[in-house]
């Protein structure tokens, strides 16, 4: 009985190296982009686990027979991205541009094409997409230092790829197609209905600020105590020091807090200005903006990145009532405003923050009731994104046994499905 990767084949099955199944297994060439020519480029970017990302796509200056191009796309190519850490090793199916504009490959991206009478195409990306043949991409495959690491051309050409007849591999294409297609649809549907729960929390948050009975028109800087700051520019990492806080922190901060890296004691005291005390409200000011957390005392003399600042309120504000209103439209507004003239990533200035207008209960026990109500919302929005969560977990895990199990012969598609894949 014949083995690929741990996974034994019918025995109708054979086995080979992919490059004795493909005509084509090279990586595509640096393009010179322009804002608009003749030929689309491929970017691993571009290449995307659920499908080409043509708005991600470039062009590329060139006078003459694209088809003559190293890189250059045919229908039915396997698009596998072939270098950096987290991109590494994922699948691409090239149908076509929509535009019939002719594509090419640039040079951090394989081009697979099979020898259509051996090895069926599809059949093929799902193969390389199977978490088996993606778990031996970083095993076996990857070359180089970390967040450097590329595939070996030679090492991917020696890659096994289970070999079922030709008839058999378009029946599995067929099935995976149609029982993928089917988990996706219910993927995208999931999502969509997080995107509401989003805009209805935000919604109801509104509505909650501006129904306040003694809502009272001010602006955040009235609730420091002491000015808004930046962390730390350039951190420098070591073993033991200081804990150091990243916007991606700011997502679970208390459960994160003794996972974090630390920075030298000495280059905190530099930063001394944003030393975190507990209750701070911590917030991301670059790129994504408005995540917060409030700094539990377990952090207690913790300190912050150029991304994150840290804002200190006078004792009688309900910190969590301002982390709230963080997740308002207001805020948004305001924030897209004052980094709508940013070229690169936005970026939230302090004083623009400070100047940024709020409704503010000047009533304490109105605050107290509406800290209430808004955890009440908050929690119970969380319980059904956590349970939409983790149906789209459980559909990624079930689209990629379905994967394993076809493209290694464990199931017989002809009776797996109700489709009628034989017609």
């Amino acid at each position: 009985m014949t083995s690929v990767l741990g996974a034994s084949l019918p025995n109708r099955w054979g086995a080979s190296r992919l490059k004795h199944m493909t005509c084509l297994l090279n990586r595509g060439s640096a393009p010179n982009y322009v804002d608009n020519g003749p030929v689309r480029a491929i970017s691993q970017a571009a290449n995307q686990s659920a499908g080409l990302d043509w708005s991600r796509t470039r062009f590329h200056n060139y006078d003459g027979n694209a088809t003559k191009l190293k890189g250059y796309l045919r229908q039915e190519d396997v698009l596998i991205n072939s270098t950096g850490t987290g991109t590494l090793g994922r699948v691409g199916f090239f149908t076509g541009a929509p535009d019939d504009i002719p594509c090419m490959a640039d040079s951090h991206v394989t081009i697979a094409r099979t020898k259509s009478d051996e090895l069926h195409p599809r059949f093929a990306y799902y193969w390389l997409g199977s978490q088996p043949f993606q778990e031996y991409v970083y095993a076996a495959l990857a070359v180089g230092a970390t967040n450097q690491i590329e595939l070996n051309r030679e090492s991917l050409g020696d890659a096994p790829v289970p070999v079922p007849p030709l008839e058999e591999q378009r029946r599995i294409a067929d099935f995976l197609d149609a029982e993928t297609a089917s988990i996706d649809s219910l993927d995208t549907t999931r999502s969509a209905q997080l995107n509401l729960l989003a805009a209805r929390e935000r919604a109801m948050l509104d509505l909650s600020f501006r129904e306040a009975r003694s809502a009272t028109p001010t602006r955040l800087k009235y609730l420091f105590s002491v000015r808004p700051r930046y962390g730390v520019l350039v951190p420098v990492f070591t073993d033991e020091g200081v804990p150091f806080i990243r916007v991606n922190d700011l997502l679970d901060l208390e459960g994160r807090a003794d996972g974090l890296r630390n920075i030298p004691s000495e280059l905190s005291a530099q930063y001394a200005r944003s030393v975190v005390q507990p209750g701070d409200l911590l917030m991301s000011v670059v790129g994504t903006l408005g995540r917060a957390a409030i700094a539990p005392a377990s952090l207690d003399g913790a300190n912050i990145a150029r991304a994150v600042c840290s804002m200190r309120f006078v004792p009688e504000v309900e910190v969590e009532l301002v982390k709230s209103w963080l997740g308002t439209s207001a805020f948004h507004q305001q924030a897209l405003v004052a980094t709508s003239t940013d070229t690169a990533q936005p970026t939230l200035g302090m004083e623009d923050l400070g100047n940024f207008a709020l409704t503010w209960p000047s009533d304490p026990k109105e605050r107290k009731h509406l800290v209430r109500e808004i955890t009440r919302i908050q929690d119970s929005m969380r319980r059904l994104s956590s349970n939409l969560e983790r149906q789209k977990s459980v559909l990624a895990e079930r689209r990629q046994a379905l994967i394993i199990a076809a493209v290694t012969g464990q199931i017989d598609v002809s009776t797996a499905s109700g489709r009628g894949i034989e017609e």
